[in-house]
């Protein structure tokens, strides 16, 4: 994308001296519920007001939303409270009634940014608009689709863009409803730096007890902004409700985050200096999160020759490994001595693991 620095112009507008802050419930329920928590949010650090008005559902029969009548609850939330107010569009008949009602910023689903072709509906549908369109990462860990579709809504001059990462599925069980794969919005960011980057920790999380560490991580990655899906009355909320936070808790987390100043030059410098310092420690948990996986699959290993009374050490697999290893290190700049090193250490591990299976009775 040309003239990336631009996407940042609606985001600077706002003159916030905090991270934008977009919060609001999962779901519009009733014109009451919407208006007692956009009055709740009014005199915290949120400035825009979310609610899903159209809900698409993994599976039928959960609540898919009050649909279009919730777009004049906004309207008239907006009018009361001042707040800038967001929905999630899905085709282009939505964005043509979240465009009659003024809602301020659309964003584009994880379900939808899979598809190409609804995507190029939407574009289409904006083509031209001043509106802030923000596109969520897709179900999928696959930057390329990711920013493909941003590419889309940029071809159709849709100028005010930014993107939220609310976490990609997986089949493996981990603490998070969608796992964050950090390593992505990483590489999204040292791309294209000056497009905003907002967290969906909700949508992360899956439970509102690992927000907050999420929020903090985040922050520390230099992300622009945190959407929070927040209610008046999380336990009772028709959608997701054990991952919605009160707004009196929005209230305490954005007072609690650490927020780095920018200014000095050595305090860019110690910015800059903790970004990496994070990066760094997403890959060291992600390393330290796949040696367990594998050490797992070496203890199946283990129990499959103790079943056939094989010898726990293949030389002849062991050295194959260990080639295969030296050229991808090769590969990515890193000496063969380490890699040595690190593979000795790994299949030491390995035989460890091993051992202990076969000394079971």
């Amino acid at each position: 994308m040309e003239n990336t620095k631009k996407l940042r112009t609606w985001l600077d507008a706002y003159q916030l001296d905090h991270p934008l802050v977009i919060a609001g419930p999962c779901s519009a329920e009733t014109e009451e519920q919407l208006l007692t928590i956009a009055h709740k949010l009014k005199d915290t650090d949120a400035t825009v007001l979310r609610a899903g008005i159209w809900k698409p559902r993994t599976r039928p029969g959960n609540f898919e939303g009050v649909g279009a009548k919730g777009l004049s609850w906004l309207q008239r939330a907006k009018e009361e409270t001042g707040m800038l107010t967001t929905t999630e569009v899905a085709n282009a008949a939505h964005v043509e009634l979240a465009l009659k009602h003024d809602i301020d910023i659309l964003w584009i689903g994880a379900r939808t940014t899979v598809s190409p072709f609804i995507v190029q509906e939407i574009a289409d549908a904006l083509r031209g608009t001043d509106k802030i369109v923000l596109v969520k990462n897709p179900v999928n860990p696959d930057l390329a689709l990711w920013l493909g579709a941003v590419e889309r809504f940029h071809t159709a001059n849709v100028q005010n863009l930014g993107v939220i990462h609310r976490g990609f599925s997986t089949y493996e069980k981990t603490r998070y409803r969608n796992n964050p794969e950090w390593q992505i919005p990483i590489d999204l960011q040292n791309e294209f730096p000056d497009l905003p980057l907002i967290l969906d920790p909700s949508h992360i999380a899956g439970k509102r007890d690992v927000i907050f560490d999420l929020c903090q991580t985040a922050l520390d990655l230099n992300y622009d902004g945190l959407m929070i899906e927040t209610h008046h009355d999380p336990e009772k909320a028709w959608s997701d409700a054990q991952q919605q936070i009160t707004p009196e808790t929005l209230h305490q987390m954005t007072i609690d985050l650490r927020i780095r100043k920018k200014g000095e030059d050595h305090l860019e410098f110690q910015n800059q200096l903790n970004t990496l310092r994070t990066q760094i420690d997403v890959i060291d948990n992600k390393i330290v999160e796949m040696m367990g996986k594998r050490m797992k699959i070496a203890d199946s290993i283990g129990e499959l020759k103790k079943d056939h009374n094989v010898a726990i050490l293949q030389v002849k697999r062991w050295n194959e490994v260990l080639g295969r290893m030296i050229l991808r290190g090769e590969e990515n700049q890193l000496s063969e001595e380490f890699v040595l090193r690190l593979y000795k250490a790994i299949h030491q591990e390995s035989i460890n693991h091993q051992q202990k299976i076969f000394s079971e009775k």
